[in-house]
């Protein structure tokens, strides 16, 4: 023990001035984490931008359901500036002030008025107000106009007056720079976000910057638009007053469920997504008389829409159902959904025995290839339970083993790596509580084309699935982030590719449900003697994004992801910079890569879209046409000498 462990500590002075009461305002800047999940820069789809924007439409969503106002117009200006006007009854004038700045106050408390409303605890609006720097709202009533203009949640102005204009509710917002760091709407997201709500809301006309985005077939349009592979028969659109499916079978591996709660789209599942895999499996199973359930949701592409009364979800974000019941006194979701499968499916197979035919040809390929993996499976199980997976290829993270809340699953991450020095360096670096690291040993197969008994006759490919254990699909995934981390350099991109194709081949809903990352990692190094630079401004600018302890180096350091960031930092940081040119994660220490890894990480989602023609893009790249490759690459190769005399080739 040391000296300065036998110190008797003091106790920290506890009195009267250590009580503090936050505002309702104070209290969601305060704690922004507990009312929209996280912060972030607009860069991912959970970001908290998004949430602000969602917990508005949210409220002009319900006055659609309630039959007032069939359009919002949604605006985003030079992607910072939000502004939403619905046609609905507006909010009621009188209360105005408490329905946007006091928590735990709002018309949704009263059933009869939204009976099946997302936003039921009174936040929504008011988290919104909170977290942004400008935040106005008008409320349009029978000829009169009242508009409230905040800052940061403080009350800045309140003026009522007479109007022309359609009743309904406008407000405007820009999220807090200050906590939303850098941050910028994408369009796809925001877009992504719209095209759902139509989806879920048939006859609902959204007008996002001009452009019109409505739907007239409901879930069947949804998965229209999104499938990335070929329905093996026409979708089966099935609803009812509080419900909705549509699903049909593909050739791909896995199976891929949206599902939504009153209009929220549940990214996670829950109750009514389990009930619906659960049902759909029994129902077919009864109607062709056997079968696994697995093999019969082998390749399927599903959604499912429920309405409940009051729901309760597992957080404040609303990504998963955590409801039971369909209301306080009626049936539980589970026998709801299966009631309704159970008759309307089992009746469509009845009616249409040409598709039912082409679903147990289905079925009975996925059987087969089953029964001949089931050798190779168990000794892959047996393999990788022998291979001693913590210790020897996955460096796990402590929420899986250790007293670690459950509820920072969500930050969970796995670093894929290529050799020792790579992992090495991420491992000294990470968050030992979150981030996991697993190392691959050089470059992985490609396995385009092949079948999934490759996922267990390959060692790397059977150690990383039982890493990410998504042998059974994804509803045990034990990382929401699954991050490709490989050198910035040829046989780098190689084997991150590999990866992808991996993924692609046999788990597309890990991508298609965003999980998939690359991280981006410096390729240069730019640093300078603080005397050398003369702009006290950058010094400043550098001291502001530095810890304590960085502050002390006589050194201004830049990290450059590209050669323009490269070019703006010698000349910031001239004259005559020390420039390091980073060719592979090994060659970055501990000490540094702690900044690459941290909360403002660089990432890159790897999406799968309609559009983006997988197959034919993996079979040009992935497939056996080497010749072609060979040609492209020979007509589009650009020689050292090509090129102009003032640029800096890179590798």
């Amino acid at each position: 023990m040391s000296e300065l462990e036998n110190i008797p500590q003091q106790p920290v002075e506890y009195t009267d001035d250590n009580i503090r009461h936050l505002s309702d305002m104070e209290h969601v800047r305060t704690r922004p984490g507990m009312y929209i999940g996280r912060l972030g820069d607009g860069n991912l789809p959970e970001d908290g931008i998004y949430v602000l924007l969602k917990e508005v439409i949210d409220n002009s969503i319900d006055e659609f359901k309630m039959k007032a106002g069939d359009r919002i117009e949604v605006d985003i200006d030079e992607n910072l500036r939000v502004s939403v006007r619905d046609y609905g009854r507006g909010i009621p004038q009188g209360k105005l002030v408490e329905a946007v700045s006091v928590l735990n106050t709002g018309g949704k408390y009263d059933s009869k008025a939204f009976k099946k409303s997302v936003g039921l605890n009174g936040v929504g609006v008011k988290a919104v107000n909170a977290l942004s720097a400008h935040f106005s709202v008008r409320s349009y009533r029978d000829g009169k106009v009242r508009e409230l203009e905040f800052e940061k949640g403080n009350l800045m102005s309140d003026h009522t007056s007479d109007s022309t204009d359609e009743n309904g509710t406008f407000i405007f917002f820009e999220p807090d720079n200050t906590l939303f760091k850098n941050y910028s709407f994408h369009d796809d997201i925001v877009e992504t976000m719209l095209r759902n709500y139509t989806y879920l809301n048939t006859g609902l006309t959204i007008m996002y910057n001009g452009q019109r985005i409505k739907s007239r077939n409901g879930l069947e349009d949804l998965l229209t638009d999104n499938m990335t592979a070929t329905g093996l028969y026409p979708i089966i659109h099935l609803k009812d007053e509080d419900i909705e499916i549509a699903f049909t079978h593909t050739n791909q591996y896995g199976e891929e469920y949206h599902s939504f709660v009153n209009g929220q789209h549940t990214t996670q599942g829950g109750t009514h997504q389990s009930a619906f895999k659960e049902h759909i499996a029994k129902t077919m199973k009864e109607y062709f008389g056997k079968y696994e359930y697995g093999d019969i949701r082998n390749g399927i592409v599903a959604a499912i829409a429920l309405n409940v009364e009051e729901p309760v979800f597992e957080s404040q974000t609303k990504i998963k159902l955590g409801s039971t019941q369909m209301a306080p006194d009626g049936d539980s979701i589970n026998k709801y959904v299966g009631d309704f499968i159970k008759q309307n499916v089992d009746n469509y197979l009845h009616m249409h025995t040409d598709v039912a035919e082409v679903i147990e040809n289905k079925v009975k390929e996925s059987e087969r290839e089953r029964k001949a993996m089931a050798g190779v499976t168990k000794l892959a199980r047996e393999r990788a339970k022998k291979a001693n997976l913590h210790n020897r290829k996955l460096r796990d993270c402590r929420i899986h083993f250790c007293d670690v809340k459950n509820d920072r699953k969500e930050e969970s991450s796995i670093f894929i790596t290529e050799g020792d020095s790579a992992s090495g360096s991420i491992t000294k670096s990470r968050d030992v509580n979150t981030q996991a690291v697993f190392s691959l040993r050089g470059k992985p197969l490609n396995c385009f084309g092949l079948t999934k008994k490759v996922c267990y006759e390959n060692e790397e490919f059977n150690l990383l699935q039982a890493a990410l254990d998504i042998e059974e699909g994804l509803d045990n995934l034990r990382y929401n982030k699954v991050i490709v981390a490989t050198d910035a350099d040829v046989d780098g991109m190689h084997i991150r590719l590999l990866t992808i194709t991996f993924f692609l081949q046999f788990f597309p809903e890990l991508i298609k449900k965003g999980h998939v990352y690359v991280l981006q990692t410096p390729l240069f190094r730019v640093r300078n003697r603080r005397t050398k630079i003369k702009d006290k401004q950058v010094i400043a600018d550098a001291d502001a994004l530095m810890g304590d302890k960085d502050k002390k180096s006589d050194f201004i350091t830049r990290y450059c992801y590209s050669e323009e960031e490269r070019l703006a930092a010698i000349k910031d940081l001239g004259p005559d910079p020390e420039i390091t040119r980073f060719k592979g994660l090994g060659e970055i220490s501990p000490e540094e890569f702690v900044h690459f890894i941290g909360p403002d990480m660089r990432l890159e989602q790897v999406t799968m879209h309609k559009n983006d023609q997988v197959q034919q893009l993996l079979e040009y790249y992935m497939g056996k046409n080497t010749m072609e490759r060979q040609n492209f690459i020979i007509d589009n190769l650009v020689i050292e000498e090509d090129l102009p005399e003032d640029t800096d080739p890179i590798d």
